[in-house]
């Protein structure tokens, strides 16, 4: 029988009925077979040699009412950090800036509030405004929204909204008692309505079970629409908060869970989050064969380190990987990729494509 070249092999279909089950086992998959099947499915909608890079800034930290049991920014907690107000938007313009020139794509805003007062919403429009004036996509994250909120947001400029799941639904009140895992998903909704893009993962690392990690990937991947960018976080432990002291995860489950992640939602940007700063080189090159294609690049993701921007050009470098170009007619590099077609629209025919439109230009 003729081997089948890759340019008349269909792209992956985007699936929203995923078992419990079916998860499982590609969790089970011997790690060579589990890497390709990933990097295979990366390659069908990307460039693997792209990285999409984003920066995060805390425009509001610490004082949250939560008890999110990973976060220092939780005021019932001793960690050391301190509660500021919301910054100016001078302030934050000035970092957007610098984001830009070293290189990012995505410039995300993150507040640590339960979720922002009717009147805080005026601001962190104000602040919208002038950063996607610059040319780069905006993301936010600010708690719970309602649906008026959302549409504010979204008629100041907002193309993305992050609200992590954070765990698996029967795991979440082990972590988390001030929210109701449903409420994460009625602002997922109201995010969907106002028509942003969502930006949406969790953590791993904080205890749970290989299967309760299955059952996280299982509830993004089952959501009426696969995240746009779906963050993988690997917990930083810091010291005041209840999860200092838990095991840490063996690498080569955050790398099946990478590879998982990009099998069950093949058009999403798969993003290397918190965690970073402790994992190797060798671990993320991993992530990045196993279908990562997104990193937050600078000194500070919100109150925990992150790798400096010249370790990730070093890393890039030694990889041959670049970060990946935003289009700003277009505004937003997902809406790029997708209407470029490097990943076809559902029901397209892909026969014919050319196969070294997904191959690492030189």
């Amino acid at each position: 029988m003729p081997a089948v070249s890759e340019a008349t092999v269909p792209p992956s279909p985007l699936r929203h009925d995923w078992s419990r089950a079916e998860v499982r086992a590609l969790f089970d998959l011997p790690f060579p077979e589990l890497l390709h099947r990933a990097a295979s499915v990366h390659r069908e909608h990307f460039d693997a040699c792209e990285v999409q890079v984003s920066t995060l800034l805390s425009v509001k930290t610490g004082g949250c009412p939560e008890d999110c049991g990973y976060c220092p920014q939780a005021q019932r907690y001793h960690t050391g950090v301190d509660a500021t107000k919301l910054m100016s938007t001078e302030a934050v313009l000035e970092k957007a800036k610098q984001a830009k020139a070293a290189g990012a794509s995505r410039f995300c805003m993150g507040a640590a509030w339960r979720s922002p007062a009717d009147r805080d919403i005026p601001k962190v429009a104000a602040m919208i405004q002038e950063v996607k004036a610059l040319g780069l996509e905006t993301c936010a994250t600010l708690g719970m929204l309602s649906g008026t909120q959302a549409k504010a947001l979204k008629d100041a400029g907002l193309d993305y909204y992050n609200h992590n799941l954070d765990t698996a639904p029967e795991f979440y009140n082990e972590i988390i008692h001030t929210r109701e895992f449903a409420d994460r998903l009625d602002t997922l909704a109201h995010v969907r309505d106002a028509g942003m893009k969502t930006c949406c993962g969790g953590i791993v690392g904080l205890g749970e079970s290989r299967e309760q990690r299955a059952g996280l990937l299982q509830t993004l991947a089952n959501l009426p629409a696969h995240p746009d960018s779906v963050p993988i976080n690997r917990l930083v432990q810091v010291e005041g908060t209840p999860l200092a002291g838990t095991a840490e995860l063996d690498p080569f489950e955050f790398v099946r869970t990478i590879a998982v992640a990009r099998l069950l939602m093949p058009r999403s940007m798969v993003r290397l989050s918190a965690g970073r700063e402790s994992m190797s080189d060798e671990l993320q090159a991993l992530c990045f064969l196993a279908g990562a294609n997104s990193i937050f690049y600078g000194e500070k993701l919100l109150t925990t380190g992150n790798p400096d921007t010249e370790r990730d050009l070093a890393l890039f470098a030694r990889l041959g990987l670049r970060p990946m170009p935003l289009v700003e007619t277009a505004g937003t590099v997902h809406a790029d990729i997708v209407e470029a077609g490097n990943a076809a629209p559902l029901g397209t025919d892909t026969a014919g494509t050319d196969a070294a439109s997904h191959a690492c230009a030189a």
